[in-house]
């Protein structure tokens, strides 16, 4: 017997690190306009290719071409618009609040807002939203007051969740934007069994649940997958892939190897790779995956490829894990550029049209602000009472309970 070589330990290793020139190469765009549109009731098996594609709807002049290109009005593309600025706004504002000690910590989509916009403008009223944290910009979108947001960030005396989840971890029932969980994966399983009970109950609403691609290495993306695919559950399946699971590469969670999209194949799931950036790509897939899910047809899976410009959080130095330029190089762009100069192409939108509004918006804004930071920040103190950790637990408050919180009061 010939002796073998020694076994080798792979450890997948980004293309660029801190004084490295970016390197994309690993995308793999299609062209604009050029992947095909299956009919929403097709087998998954006939829509293998478009887990490996890329459907992308402008073009490098912000034309909308090819099957994709959505039927959508000017008022609502603007709509869309005005929303990612105010979240980009948002975010500027709340990290500059965390840098000055008024919060203890925050999370920024920068880079990013198309996707949580977009399926926040697609979907219905009824229908429900299983975030992550990094998707503000659905509460935004859906004109959630930005003083409660803020507020909650603050955890201050006006936090309608008492101080008790981290900030940025937001709760809105009435715009469909269900609690945030902090441990990563489990909205993945509880977008499918929300799902589930509409179909039970014979409902028309359905719903879409979000992980990062680092968070599709953990158990709960499987036990999701599985349970969807087993009950054909009314439920599109969002990974948003932004290159960076805090300081790992997607190579980690496995996208050296494939595509995240074609982890649905295995569950015969049918599955699409979008290009995140594109406004309109967003619109259209949404479209294509929720007109699947309410025609019992089962879930979808989406991938949308993206970049995450900003740090992990406000306690992540992203200098010592990527070049410090990496996101310059991103092909894809900027979302708001893309769909800005999509608006100018048609005659609906320009430059100062959108100077005036951004400023409009920074004004709107700071206005929030403002009258967030009178209810209290970490800086005076003003924090969510400590007698509140016995409310909105049961019903009828039990005895115990209450003679402990009249000891708290006394």
């Amino acid at each position: 017997m010939t002796e073998a070589a020694p076994l080798r330990f792979k450890v997948p290793e980004p293309p660029a690190r801190p004084g490295d020139q970016p390197d994309f190469s690993y995308v793999g765009l299609s062209e604009a306009g050029s992947v095909r549109r299956p009919a929403v009731d097709v087998d998954p098996a006939a829509m293998r290719d478009l887990a490996y594609a890329m459907i992308r709807v402008l073009d490098d002049n912000g034309v909308a071409i090819g099957p994709w290109s959505p039927d959508v009005t000017a008022d609502d593309l603007r709509r869309g618009l005005r929303a990612m600025i105010k979240t980009r706004v948002y975010d500027d504002r709340m990290q500059n609040a965390q840098r000055q000690g008024k919060t203890s910590f925050y999370i920024r989509c920068t880079g990013e807002e198309a996707f949580a916009v977009g399926q926040a403008l697609e979907l219905g009223p009824r229908d429900m939203f299983f975030p992550t944290y990094r998707q503000q910009g659905w509460l935004i979108a859906r004109d959630w007051p930005l003083v409660d947001m803020m507020c909650q960030v603050f955890s201050n005396e006006n936090d309608r969740l008492h101080g008790r989840q981290l900030p940025v971890m937001y709760s809105a029932r009435d715009v469909g934007f269900f609690t945030i969980s902090g441990n990563l994966g489990t909205q993945y399983i509880q977008a499918v069994g929300w799902a589930m009970a509409a179909a039970i109950k014979g409902d028309t609403c359905i719903s879409s649940g979000v992980v990062g691609e680092g968070a599709t290495a953990e158990a709960d993306f499987h036990h999701a997958l599985t349970f969807a695919s087993t009950y054909q559950a009314p439920v599109i399946l969002n990974v948003v892939n932004n290159q960076w699971a805090i300081s790992s590469f997607q190579g980690i969670a496995g996208g050296g190897s494939s595509t995240f999209a074609a982890r649905a194949l295995g569950f015969a799931i049918p599955a699409l790779r979008v290009d995140g950036n594109d406004y309109l790509a967003v619109i259209s897939a949404t479209r294509w995956a929720a007109e699947r899910a309410r025609a019992n047809c089962g879930p979808t899976l989406i991938e949308w490829v993206t970049y995450r410009v900003a740090p992990h959080s406000s306690s992540d130095d992203p200098s010592r894990y990527r070049p410090a330029d990496e996101w310059k190089a991103w092909p894809l762009g900027d979302p708001i550029d893309r769909l800005k100069a999509h608006l100018i192409v048609r005659g609906e939108w320009s430059d100062d049209r959108h100077a005036e509004q951004q400023v409009e918006i920074r004004d709107e804004v700071q206005s929030a602000l403002k009258q967030a930071e009178s209810y209290g920040t970490l800086l005076d103190g003003r924090v969510a009472s400590a007698k509140s950790i016995f409310e909105d637990v049961f019903e009828v408050m039990p005895q115990h309970l209450q003679r402990q919180r009249r000891q708290l009061e006394g």
